[in-house]
């Protein structure tokens, strides 16, 4: 690959694969130049972020001065963590700051007080304590201010609690005249992102080129690699926040410049993988009773609980599995025109190409057994997709909407999890649940008084939402065995909401109470499943039930759900999935 320049990686990728776009992207060499920014509050953030225009590309490489304080404060106060794989300029850096920190008792008294804060907030996990001050320097203004640039509702939770940590770096800064330090090791910086510079571009050009997908060009949509060599090479931090993909990497000493390009790689798949999948949230409400396979896998709570999630982690798996490196010589292409040769290359490239699928198809069986249940399906629809030369973005339509879910629902309940799974290296800006979204969560585990205590503070304030309230109140009445309850509350959630699923799956259950009661009434279930369809809530599985209503009477469950008041699967699989297919299939277009 031809050298080039550095201001923005998005040339570097862009220019392989567009005709034309403009990018200006600036490490932070001044305070007024620092990045790190969420996308979300960029207009209440001062700090200097890539020049971004219509048509250039989304990719960017940059360094970050108050990542660089942050770190450096670690450091100072006993972070050692991979020093001696680090590069050099780590230990210069420190012993520039160890020095200044003695040079004067405000500072070393600054010094003092910011340690103490330091080892008082630390956590048993190494990785989490650190991951805690990556996610609060990403959402920081440049120095001197250093101050958020969200409320602290709207912070990272994991940077929330240590926050204040700032007005103690904020006077020790001031105290080492840190940003002359940073000024000073600037060239330094600008070398390591020279070199890992072309490997990234590589990395990210042979995901595109696999995937069939055009280079990204700025759609309010960034990726972002962050380059600090004061943290640990081996240290793991991507993290989403908003739109923003950003991943944090540490070069080594050995090879200069060395970078985890895996993680990088992972973080690039989940940027270009989510929109298509999260797209297609609707039309993948379908593949909900795979959720129950993966009830007991080692895997985090979110992705037993979130259909979209899991399939967009198993997508990706099934992508790296086919990328992967095998480990396995490819034998050289001979430049002899002997029949023999010839020959002997083939017999070669036969035996590769068997091994390296076998490796690659073990990978793939691995992360089914550590709880990516659809990463074997994914493997075989991805080697159909290579086999007839489309891309990522026409084939997904039919991965999601051919899926055999009795069939594939059938082959996950055969895998056997391991005791641990693999953690996805990328974190997200979760938004901690309260009030009702709360309730909803703690109903979803089964813990019902939980959720009901919650509901009924709802209920008892003048302000709240009362029909939300009532409709989490009545489901919890409905898994008590209480109908009498569940109905009166229904009814006055009929009363107060607008929302049409809520509304909608208020008939739904009313009308299923009518079917079930000592004496069934269908003709005001059959009324009460027809005002669900009416209320034309765009969700498959509302308008599903509501005309499996309207058909039959319900029936009380043949086999055990998962514990989600919302379910309405309660009849058992058709095996060959066509049933459940033509009920799900999407409009044709207009």
């Amino acid at each position: 690959m031809a050298r080039l320049s550095r201001p923005a990686l998005g040339i570097a990728v862009a220019a392989l694969l567009l005709p034309s776009f403009r990018l200006t992207a600036q490490s932070s060499s001044s305070s007024s130049q620092s990045s790190g920014t969420a996308p979300q509050e960029e207009s209440r953030s001062t700090a200097k972020r890539p020049t971004v225009e219509a048509g250039g590309s989304a990719v960017t490489l940059e360094t970050s001065e108050p990542l660089f304080y942050l770190a450096s404060a670690l450091n100072l106060c006993g972070y050692d963590d991979g020093l001696d794989q680090s590069d050099p300029v780590r230990a210069k850096v420190r012993a520039d700051i160890e020095s200044a920190a003695i040079a004067t008792p405000e500072a070393a008294d600054s010094r003092r007080a910011l340690c103490e804060y330091v080892h008082t907030h630390q956590l048993s996990d190494g990785g989490l304590n650190l991951a805690q001050y990556v996610s609060l320097a990403l959402y920081l203004t440049p120095p001197p201010e250093l101050a958020p640039t969200a409320d602290e509702t709207d912070l990272p939770p994991d940077s929330t609690q240590v926050v204040n940590i700032l007005p103690l770096l904020r006077t020790f800064a001031e105290q080492v005249h840190l940003h002359a330090i940073w000024i000073k090791y600037r060239p330094n910086y600008e070398a390591l992102v020279d070199l890992v510079h072309d490997p990234l571009t590589r990395t990210i050009l042979n995901t595109n080129i696999y995937l069939k997908l055009p280079a990204s060009s700025y759609d309010g949509r960034r990726f972002l690699v962050l380059i600090e060599p004061m943290l640990a090479p081996a240290a793991s931090n991507a993290r989403i926040y908003g739109n923003d993909y950003t991943v944090v990497v540490s070069p080594s000493a050995t090879p200069p410049g060395n970078v985890k390009m895996e993680q990088v790689r992972h973080t690039y798949l989940h940027y270009e993988v989510e929109p298509l999948v999260y797209s297609r949230a609707t039309a993948m409400n379908r593949l909900q009773p795979l959720l129950r396979t993966v009830q007991d896998a080692p895997i985090e709570f979110s992705y037993k609980s979130d259909i979209v999630s899991l399939i967009a982690e198993c997508m990706i798996k099934a992508i790296e599995a086919h990328t992967m490196d095998a480990g396995i010589p490819k034998p050289e292409k001979t430049t002899s025109h002997e029949r023999i040769d010839q020959e002997r290359y083939t017999a070669e490239m036969t035996v590769y190409d068997r091994q390296t699928e076998a490796a690659r198809r073990n990978a793939a069986e691995l992360s089914m057994r550590q709880g990516w249940v659809l990463t074997g399906y994914f493997y075989d629809r991805l080697s159909e997709m290579q086999h007839d030369g489309s891309s990522l973005k026409d084939s997904i339509g039919q991965m999601v909407y051919g899926m055999d879910i009795g069939r594939e629902a059938h082959h996950d309940q055969q895998i056997v999890f391991l005791p641990e799974a693999s953690h996805d290296v990328v974190r997200r800006t979760p938004r901690q649940p309260t009030g009702l979204d709360l309730a909803e969560m703690k109903l979803f585990k089964g813990d019902k008084d939980g959720a009901s205590e919650i509901a009924e503070k709802v209920l008892a304030s003048p302000t709240g939402d009362h029909a939300r309230a009532n409709y989490l109140i009545a489901r919890v009445n409905l898994l008590d065995q209480q109908p009498d309850d569940a109905v009166t509350h229904f009814h006055a959630a009929l009363e107060t909401s607008r929302d049409p699923r809520t509304l909608a799956w208020c008939h739904i259950y009313l009308g299923r109470l009518y079917d079930m009661q000592q004496t069934p009434d269908r003709k005001k279930a059959v009324a009460e499943y027809k005002l669900a369809l009416n209320l034309r809530d765009d969700r498959p599985d509302t308008k599903a039930a509501a005309e499996a209503g309207i058909r039959a009477p319900f029936a009380p469950p043949k086999r055990e759900a998962m514990p989600d008041p919302d379910d309405n699967d309660n009849t058992p699989i058709d095996p060959t999935g066509k049933a459940e297919k033509d009920a799900y299939k999407p409009p044709p277009p207009q």
